[in-house]
């Protein structure tokens, strides 16, 4: 992905209809500084960015506080036109992940990034886009908050096959997991694919499997290559934009993990437990942050993990026992 080209392509669709020279003029320029940036000359900082998405009529907070699930309590009160909360939020989504990591991701240096994150220095736009989309692997979904990303020519095609990849999910909870399998080295060093292992590697029904492996295909989410099934792309799906489908895979693993629960091997890997307390209100807050920190973190370390070697499910709950 270009992230030049989408950063033009981002602002022309937040002018919409209007003229460079009057948006311009609503920021206060003198000079037509729409036309310089959607012509790739220079870009405006992030906070800018903000401040012309706001211009527009987009409440920036709501649509940070939809991308993030909540508002952090660094970003409560923080107006996301100013750089500190710039800051505030890369900071935010980078917790778990070091500064070397994410200045590699991005493709410049720590001093750098380091230097956004303290909000002594400001990124500019494409800079933006790259360190969202390192630190959460959900450009997409941030995007998708000041304007479709099938709008976009440099986001069509990967939105088309995260939209794919999230009604599959849907419709057929199994078929990401059947994924996860052909992603498997195990599977990789069979002679040839076998619907068989994939069912018996998961503990599920033939047919579902088979049925797994079509919807699949059908979505472009895999190719068949020689005697394989070959993974053509996978992102991050984030269930947030569609709550009720979210709650029914979560309904989904929930159960499958209280089917797994009798057959539970004593002193294996697998684990299974709970805890039971009373907590100040204050720290039962401090707990769901550490609750959301532990699963970005989790998902870091899912992102760099090789070999593929096994398929796993992790569920979190942590929930107020003592209100409906």
């Amino acid at each position: 992905m270009d992230h030049e080209k989408l950063a033009i392509e981002l602002i022309r669709a937040l002018r919409g209809r209007r003229s460079q020279v009057a948006l311009s003029r609503r920021m206060r320029c003198k000079s037509n500084v729409l036309y310089t940036w959607e012509s790739g000359r220079r870009f405006p900082t992030a906070a800018v960015f903000f401040e012309l998405a706001e211009r527009v009529g987009i409440d920036t907070s709501e649509v940070i506080a939809r991308f993030l699930g909540t508002l952090p309590a660094s970003l409560q009160h923080a107006r996301m036109r100013d750089p500190s909360a710039v800051a505030a939020l890369l900071e935010h989504l980078k917790e778990g992940t070091t500064l070397l990591e994410l200045a590699k991701r991005v493709g410049t240096n720590r001093v750098s990034v380091g230097r956004f994150l303290k909000a002594e220095a400001e990124p500019r736009l494409p800079m933006f886009l790259k360190l969202i989309e390192a630190s959460s692997l959900r450009l997409l979904d941030f995007i998708d908050g000041f304007t479709s990303p099938a709008e976009l020519a440099e986001t069509r095609d990967a939105w088309r096959v995260l939209e794919a990849q999230r009604r599959v999910a849907y419709e057929l909870p199994w078929s990401h997991a059947v994924l996860r399998v052909l992603e498997l080295s195990s599977y990789r060093a069979l002679a040839q694919h076998s619907d068989a292992f994939i069912a018996e590697r998961l503990h599920i029904p033939l047919d579902e499997a088979e049925r797994c492996l079509r919807a699949l295909a059908d979505s472009k989410l895999i190719v068949r290559r020689k005697s394989h099934w070959l993974v053509t792309q996978v992102l991050a799906v984030d269930t947030r934009r569609n709550p009720e489908a979210g709650r029914t895979l979560k309904h989904h693993w929930a159960n499958v993990g209280l089917q797994r629960l009798p057959i539970l091997e004593p002193g294996g890997h697998d684990m299974f437990s709970y805890n039971l307390f009373t907590v100040s209100e204050r720290d039962f807050a401090r707990l769901r942050e550490l609750h959301i920190a532990y699963y970005q973190e989790l998902r870091r370390v899912i992102e760099q993990s090789t070999p593929a070697e096994r398929v796993a499910v992790v569920n979190l709950q942590l929930f107020r026992l003592d209100e409906a």
